[in-house]
């Protein structure tokens, strides 16, 4: 079984260090979105293509945990391929685009100085096309298609996402909602032990 932990939209696979240092029994896969996988152009389409090349890749089937923009790659993987998930973690992810909180975002990362996304592998102009071409992004759709046991996972400071995963939880079938405590997006990097000891439960429930 291969384990793999996707990043959020202003992380990088260093976010989940501590994480993975309580997950020293599996042997977790944690990709860099923006630097594995040599795009031509930033586009979430683009972005998703290399994901499921990524995934493919693998003969084994795929323990998938993913962050927000993580979380989205991991859904729309398990939609389209059911038969290559053996269980899915999402955590802090929308199920529809915050199209107003990306406006302002994206006007934020307009005013930083590209020196500040370097740590991302990112340029600033390539994070504002990003998040540009995520706008039309259907999450919520085709939810049935989801086959494995999936985990959902919020701070509970994560109020922009709380509702978010309360919706998942009644429409992905086989489907159980935590809220993790004095955390709010980053659950990976506000409780990492905490995150590792859920994620640690749940794959270890869903072992085949």
């Amino acid at each position: 079984m291969k384990n793999i932990l996707i990043h959020g939209l202003g992380q990088t696979e260093k976010s989940w260090n501590i994480t993975k240092q309580y997950l020293k029994e599996f042997d977790v896969e944690t990709p860099n979105l923006f630097q594995q996988y040599n795009l031509s152009e930033m586009s979430y389409s683009n972005l998703e293509h290399a994901f499921v090349n990524y995934c493919n890749s693998s003969f084994e089937k795929l323990n998938l945990c993913g962050l927000s923009l993580g979380g989205i790659l991991a859904l729309e993987y398990a939609k389209k391929y059911p038969d290559k998930v053996n269980s899915l973690i999402l955590i802090g992810t929308p199920d529809r685009i915050p199209k107003v909180l990306f406006h302002i975002q994206n006007f934020i990362f307009q005013l930083m100085p590209k020196k500040s996304f370097e740590k991302l592998g990112i340029t600033k102009r390539e994070l504002c096309q990003l998040v540009h071409s995520m706008y039309h992004i259907k999450i919520s759709e085709n939810l049935e298609n989801v086959k494995c046991n999936c985990l959902i996972l919020c701070g509970s400071k994560d109020y922009n996402n709380l509702e978010s995963a309360k919706r998942f939880s009644m429409s992905i079938p086989n489907s159980t909602m935590k809220v993790v405590a004095k955390s709010s997006h980053e659950v990976n990097i506000d409780q990492p032990k905490e995150l590792a000891h859920m994620i640690s439960q749940f794959w270890k429930e869903n072992e085949r």
